[in-house]
């Protein structure tokens, strides 16, 4: 993996859970549609239903971004489960995919869990912020307007994933229950330390 594939990046600003979308792309892969032909399909026949041809290729752009880090195994997965743990498998890509907010799951919302913290408050995420950035030189670039869209960003997605949920302006903390089978896979893909971090395991 190169080094730029390592770094941290801000792209998630531009991005959300778009989990229908997600779910209809993976469908067409279980049927053995090609990449070419699903995007061909998005902009034919507007499959995200969209305005624009521009943000449906933004769209499948991402989102075909999420399903390259999918194995076969992890596809039959997704199809065969119930909602919340397609929407797990829908974050488990998105975190995959973006290094910073990998981190953020294994050191900040892992740690919460642990230590018995039953609500995530946006200084959680404030903080987390500025370790990184006193630890990436670049990261010292981006402006505050990038960090709060990434801190609405990350609510946002873990909200949709079930990590989280919305009471107020509070942020409870609900570490999802996983499916035993989504369990064994991210065993046998080296992935635990993914669910370790979704249930509060060191």
């Amino acid at each position: 993996m190169s080094d730029r594939a390592n770094e941290y990046s801000a792209g998630l600003v531009s991005e959300s859970p778009w989990f229908l979308e997600f779910r209809k792309v993976i469908s067409l892969l279980e049927e053995g549609v090609s990449e070419d032909e699903i995007k061909a399909l998005c902009l034919e026949q507007n499959f995200f239903g969209m305005a624009s041809e521009n943000r449906v290729k933004q769209i499948y752009r991402y989102i075909i971004k999420r399903c390259r880090v999918m194995d076969q195994d992890l596809i039959r997965l997704f199809t065969h489960s119930d909602l919340m743990t397609q929407k797990l498998i829908n974050f488990i890509t998105v975190i995959l995919n973006d290094r910073l907010f990998l981190e953020f799951i294994v050191e900040v919302y892992r740690e919460k869990i642990f230590l018995g913290y039953t609500e995530l408050v946006l200084s959680d995420i404030n903080t987390f912020f500025t370790d990184k950035t006193a630890q990436c030189s670049y990261m010292k670039g981006w402006t505050d307007e990038t960090l709060k869209r990434l801190r609405t960003g990350y609510c946002l997605f873990m909200v949709d994933a079930g990590l989280l949920q919305k009471d107020g302006k509070q942020y409870k903390i609900t570490p999802p229950v996983l499916d035993w089978a989504l369990e064994e896979y991210l065993q046998r893909r080296n992935l635990t330390y993914i669910a370790n971090a979704f249930t509060g395991v060191r």
